[in-house]
C-alpha cells in the first residue's frame, strides 16, 4: 500500500539503494563516485537519486579497477570504456596510451611500496632469525 507508483521512465531507472544492492556496493560509495565524476544520476521531483540500469555494469567496473590497484583519479583516466565489459587481459592499443600510462605508473608505485616492505621485513628477520619462515620448528625459542 505505501510503495510508491513509478512511471515507465523510471521503470528503467533505479534508486540508490537498488543500485547499490545490484552492484554490491554502498549508497556511500555511490555518492563518491558520483561526487569523483565517475558516475551520474537524474533526481526524482523529491530529490531522491535515480540511475541508469546501465550504472550497474559501470559501478562494477569502477569497482574492479580500484581492486586491481588503481586510484579514484585513476579511474577517472578509463571513463570511456566504463560502461562496457571490460577485458580480462587489456591488450596494446595505440589509442588507449592515456590509460596504459596510468597502469605503468600505478605498478611503478606499488613496486617500490614492496621493495620497501620487502627491506622492512629483511632487517626484521635479520635480528630476529626465527621469524624467517623454515620447515625446522625445532630452531625456534619459546615465547
Amino acid at each position: 500500500m505505501g510503495e510508491a507508483v513509478r512511471s515507465d521512465s523510471e521503470v528503467a531507472a533505479m534508486l540508490i539503494g537498488e543500485l547499490a544492492v545490484e552492484a554490491g556496493t554502498t549508497t556511500r560509495a555511490l555518492r563518491y563516485y558520483e561526487e569523483q565524476g565517475l558516475l551520474e544520476s537524474d533526481r526524482t521531483p523529491a530529490g531522491y537519486r535515480l540511475y541508469e540500469r546501465s550504472a550497474v555494469r559501470r559501478v562494477r567496473n569502477i569497482r574492479e579497477l580500484l581492486s586491481c590497484g588503481f586510484t579514484v583519479e585513476d579511474v577517472k583516466s578509463f571513463l570511456a570504456y566504463l560502461d562496457a565489459d571490460l577485458p580480462d587481459v587489456f591488450s596494446y592499443s595505440p589509442v588507449c596510451a592515456d590509460g596504459y600510462g596510468v597502469g605503468a605508473q600505478r605498478v611503478a608505485e606499488l613496486d617500490g611500496r614492496i621493495a620497501i616492505l620487502t627491506q622492512l621485513r629483511d632487517s626484521l628477520v635479520h635480528r630476529m632469525p626465527w621469524l624467517a619462515a623454515s620447515d625446522d620448528s625445532a630452531d625456534e625459542p619459546s615465547v
